[in-house]
């Protein structure tokens, strides 16, 4: 995992000038609605960046701003963020998925602070007009359920990491990527994608952007849906139950001891808390949560999870 250091605005002053002079690549990418802007010097981040979001015009001032090279001043994956300019540092990074969740931890800094709109690190879906979330810690096994579940013709996909939640009653959910950021053993399990990820550039990490289009069809990626159920993945193999349904606060006790399944928050003060905790009571309360005990076959998790979504 990658460290973060929160930084003033004089800090920021003094690691701009350390950075390289000549800037081969800009981008301005538009997660949702906000303009994410990406310097480097790096032929590869910015391939899979653009493969990645969707573009912003480049008239369009940036919200926030994201560096990312390598010195050897800093440390291996080491992030330095000032949270009063929006302005990231990232140094020294040779996994993509990072680079990307800092960025939707950027917009997700903007739109918290400034338009009270918040985010869940997780998959959504949408089935006839119902959305379900589908979180879970590291190693869960969201990615799996997810494509898993793809397979069935009336599931839609919103997002595969990361989505942004606004409205009262009902919740919306909305997309953030262009193009998905997907294992490459997927394909072992589900056999379905396998030609999607052959024909994939994979990276150091075998993973690859792909565009899950060309196999499930494009009106099956949708931008937003109405958000009514909520899925948290577990591995706890003392507890024999796969389906769980807890009240809500125990549910919530969980979530804020597992940051809300989301690593990648850029800032955890005490203000930020208040803001999650309240949003996740709040979505607990406007939709029907469950706990899926992920300790058996893929297969057989997916029944389980079949079961709850009525299809």
């Amino acid at each position: 995992m990658y460290s973060i250091n929160i930084i003033n605005i004089n800090e920021r002053d003094r690691m701009l000038a350390e950075y390289p002079s000549q800037i081969l690549y800009e981008e301005r990418a538009d997660i949702y609605g906000v303009c994410i802007k990406l310097l480097t010097d790096l032929n590869w981040v910015d391939e899979n960046w653009r493969r990645n979001f969707y573009s912003m015009s480049e008239k369009v001032r940036s919200h926030a701003r994201m560096y990312v090279t390598e010195s050897d001043k800093h440390p291996k994956n080491s992030v330095y963020y000032d949270p009063f300019t929006k302005t990231a540092f990232l140094f020294n990074f040779d996994y993509y998925g990072w680079i990307k969740s800092i960025a939707l931890s950027l917009a997700s800094d903007v739109l918290e602070d400034e338009h009270g709109i918040n985010s869940v690190h997780g998959a959504c879906i949408d089935i006839n007009g119902i959305g379900t979330a589908i979180i879970g810690a590291s190693g869960a096994g969201k990615t799996t359920h997810l494509y898993g579940l793809m397979r069935k013709e009336k599931v839609r996909v919103v997002a595969d990491d990361w989505f942004f939640v606004r409205g009262d009653m009902p919740l919306l959910a909305f997309s953030s990527e262009k193009n998905f950021y997907i294992r490459a053993d997927v394909a072992a399990m589900w056999p379905e994608y396998h030609t999607l990820l052959k024909n994939a550039q994979l990276d150091n990490m075998g993973r690859a952007i792909v565009d899950l289009r060309w196999v499930v069809g494009k009106y099956r990626i949708v931008p937003f849906t109405t958000l009514q159920k909520f899925i948290i993945l577990i591995r706890k193999f003392d507890e024999e139950r796969i389906i769980i349904k807890p009240n809500i606060d125990e549910t919530l006790d969980f979530l804020k001891k597992e940051n809300y399944c989301n690593p990648h928050y850029l800032v955890n003060n005490e203000y930020k808390q208040s803001i999650r905790n309240r949003f996740f009571k709040d979505l607990l309360q406007k939709t029907d949560f469950y706990i899926v005990n992920n300790i058996k076959t893929p297969e057989e998790i997916q029944k389980e999870i079949i079961k709850i979504l009525n299809i």
